[in-house]
């Protein structure tokens, strides 16, 4: 039985990501330190609670008592909005903290190792769908913060022989199909989750933008469902282990929804409709981001199953029965 660490493993994709790995045979940990993460979210699996950038001798030891087959690393703050106006936090959590993990790696000769990266990394993008060769440019610290993570990789594969799978997101979203689990973040900034919030609340809800170069004039995004990405994990860790050379693959389903047409699905499947309110552009938003998702099905053998009427509908009906997240049955 594979033995695999998951960084982050009590957030939103990680909780995910330990019930796949368990599913497939593996032996998942949990390493958080819990600043966003939801131990109810793991209650049934064993917990870490370690501080990457802070707790770096009980990292050590974690990993000379435990003998790993592998990494997920799951664990980064990943708000773009934030990181504009505190970059320093994102270096600081995302690189210092990716550091002490590879070199922890390192030192216990633990060589292989999955990245959630980020679509972000390529920022305003030259084409759509976009490919893992375009070009790199991104537009704030968070996507910054990845990229570094990324050429680090390649530089502990060059000198330490650390394999790796780098998986860039697009707009991950989405809950489990019975509403047991799902999205609960301190601030909540995505998309979906804030429009379902917006009707079971009976609120407005602020679109930001509606004047980009796109059909409607709303941004256009990628949207795959936490199932679909967690599968993508698995096979991709499975792949590493078994000798795979390192690489990078984009995980969107290849293609993308504007805002509207996001407002338009949670409209149909609530049955409710969203006032909405038009506000400026925010600073960063590219008009458009879809992925090219052919290399990964085609070297992973990966297809995604859930389109975007099964994310919105899971979704909700997670919120609708956790209400106040994580707390609801408190």
């Amino acid at each position: 039985m594979k033995k695999i660490l998951v960084t982050g493993g009590a957030g939103y994709i990680g909780s995910f990501m330990v019930r796949q790995l368990r599913l497939t045979g593996c032996d998942p940990v949990v390493l958080d330190n819990l600043s966003q993460g939801h131990k109810e979210s793991v209650k049934d699996f064993r917990l870490e609670k370690i501080d990457l950038v802070t707790q770096k001798e009980k990292l050590d030891a974690l990993f000379s008592q435990e003998k790993f087959d592998g990494v997920i690393h799951m664990a980064s703050f990943i708000q773009m909005g934030e990181s504009f106006k505190d970059p320093a936090k994102y270096y600081r959590n995302n690189v210092s903290g990716f550091i002490n993990l590879l070199d922890s790696m390192k030192n216990n000769k633990v060589t292989n190792i999955i990245l959630s990266s980020t679509a972000g990394i390529y920022g305003n993008p030259i084409r759509v769908p976009i490919m893992e060769e375009d070009i790199k440019n991104p537009l704030n610290a968070y996507g910054d913060s990845k990229y570094m993570m990324e050429r680090m990789l390649e530089d502990y594969d060059s000198a330490y022989g650390i394999k790796f799978i780098s998986l860039r997101y697009f707009n991950a979203a989405g809950a489990a199909l019975d509403g047991s689990i799902g999205e609960d973040h301190p601030e909540e900034s995505h998309l979906i989750p804030n429009l379902i919030k917006s009707v079971l609340e009976n609120t407005e809800f602020t679109l930001f933008g509606d004047n980009y170069e796109t059909p409607d004039g709303t941004c256009i995004r990628d949207y795959i469902h936490v199932l679909d990405l967690t599968e993508a994990h698995s096979l991709a860790i499975q792949a590493i282990i078994d000798g795979k050379p390192s690489g990078f693959y984009n995980m969107g389903i290849g293609k993308g929804y504007s805002n509207r047409e996001v407002v338009s699905k949670v409209e149909e499947v609530t049955g409710s409709k969203i006032q909405i309110r038009i506000a400026p552009r925010r600073e960063g938003d590219a008009a458009a981001l879809y992925a090219d998702n052919g290399k990964i099905k085609k070297e992973l053998n990966w297809e995604p199953r859930y389109d975007l009427q099964k994310i919105v509908e899971s979704a909700y009906l997670w919120h609708k029965n956790h209400p106040r997240g994580y707390n609801s049955d408190r």
